[in-house]
């Protein structure tokens, strides 16, 4: 079995990075274990992240910015086909949570006395999911009122999912309501198109 190699460039540390946060929170996580999940010792993390865990942070929530950004966010904004652009919003988003396994980073951060230092980004990324669901719910004809408040609930719905679900150990509790949000989208643009 062969040793795992260390990351050469800031970028191939992201996701052991993440996942360290992930695990251990922002505060739990010490530079010794960011550099056992990464296989840098502290001197490289830091020439990588001369700014320390805060510049680590920012780094992990900027990977996740652009991953919702270009694969959800950008989807729901510029759909043609609504129905198909919330069909993709459920199972990216089931995928990318692992059906429930995964915590949600931001929403974890945002929980914390951490997530102070990190606030703008945090609402930022909540505002824009909920904008970009709305978004492609009023393009399906739905009204802009019920289509914000419905944004709004979905989010909160597939959040508290993944904390249900982590917290009874059942990732069927996450996937069920994950698939009632669907359904509840899909009868609202059904709905407003009839």
């Amino acid at each position: 079995m062969s040793a795992k190699r260390a990351p050469t460039e800031r970028a191939d540390a992201v996701p052991a990075l993440a996942e360290a946060f992930r695990e251990h929170g922002f505060e739990g996580a010490s530079l010794s274990v960011l550099s056992q999940a990464t296989g840098l010792g502290k001197g490289s993390l830091y020439n990588f992240f001369p700014g320390g865990k805060e510049e680590m942070m920012e780094a992990v929530l900027a990977d996740i910015d652009a991953w919702f950004e270009n694969v959800i966010f950008s989807t729901l904004e510029h759909a043609n086909n609504p129905t198909a652009a919330v069909t993709s919003m459920i199972e990216d988003v089931t995928v990318y949570f692992r059906s429930g396994r995964r915590v949600c980073l931001v929403g974890c951060i945002g929980l914390n006395a951490s997530g102070a230092a990190f606030a703008v980004r945090i609402r930022s990324y909540f505002a824009r999911w909920i904008s970009a669901l709305a978004q492609c719910l009023e393009t399906g004809g739905v009204s802009k009122l019920h289509a914000s408040k419905l944004a709004e609930e979905v989010v909160s719905g597939i959040q508290g999912a993944i904390v249900l679900a982590r917290a009874l150990e059942d990732d069927a509790v996450f996937l069920r309501v994950v698939h009632r949000q669907h359904s509840i989208l899909l009868e609202a643009i059904s709905n407003h198109r009839a």
